[in-house]
């Protein structure tokens, strides 16, 4: 699937800026990791994986993961992209594990891109670039904080990924300050 067939599907089914920003950003990190974890030559299947990942949750929050399945399937996208993207659903609404090293980072880094992403906006310089790690360490163990974003699954993650948290912060927080579109773009 190009890039910009993924984008147009995606815009087909939402069209709330916050969820495009998402998906933009999932897009980003999933390709920073392809290249980090040794995966660079499917860096562009990782990035529209990010992409993808959400596409059925503006229209159909009750079926998230369950609904995109079939949407992708009537637009004929690849089977290994509906099955990655859906994953990242795994013990929430589906019961697909991630296996692969790309649906493991991307079941991780979905909810922690959006714990970050809350904190840079509070921040002086609306960035992820001068943030630490010990400023999402704090905002994480603080549930009221960005309490959208389940804690739960970002220590399952972690488990699954056999990093600890602060290493999973950490990733996912340079992920984000190479991509930087976490607030936009500049």
């Amino acid at each position: 699937m190009k890039r910009e067939t993924a984008w147009d599907l995606l815009n087909e089914y939402n069209k709330d800026a916050f969820h495009l920003y998402h998906a933009q950003v999932m897009e980003g990190v999933m390709k920073y990791f392809a290249h980090q974890e040794g995966f660079a030559d499917e860096a562009e299947f990782w990035g529209i994986v990010g992409l993808l990942h959400d596409l059925d949750f503006e229209l159909f929050p009750d079926e998230h993961c369950i609904r995109q399945q079939q949407i992708m399937a009537e637009h004929e996208v690849e089977p290994a992209i509906i099955r990655a993207a859906a994953s990242h659903g795994w013990m929430l609404t589906v019961d697909i594990k991630p296996e692969h090293r790309m649906e493991k980072i991307l079941y991780a880094a979905d909810e922690l891109t959006g714990l970050i992403g809350a904190a840079a906006l509070i921040r002086p310089s609306k960035s992820v670039r001068d943030m630490e790690v010990k400023s999402i360490a704090k905002k994480f163990k603080t549930p009221a904080f960005a309490a959208g974003c389940s804690r739960d699954v970002i220590k399952r993650g972690a488990e699954i990924l056999a990093w600890t948290l602060d290493e999973l912060f950490a990733k996912t927080l340079e992920a984000m300050k190479n991509v930087e579109i976490c607030n936009g773009g500049e």
